[in-house]
């Protein structure tokens, strides 16, 4: 039997106030993977 995936496609309209809170969140994230991501290329030197 195939495997069949499936996907949905949807779209956010924010409010500015939810646009802000979603830029400052990613900010947040990109932050902290790059702090580990740099921290991790140190360990493997």
């Amino acid at each position: 039997m195939a495997k069949q995936n499936k996907a949905y496609k949807f779209r956010l309209y924010p409010t500015a106030e939810q646009a802000h809170l979603i830029r400052k969140t990613f900010g947040c994230i990109r932050f902290v993977y790059n702090k580990m991501l740099a921290e991790r290329k140190e360990l493997y030197l």
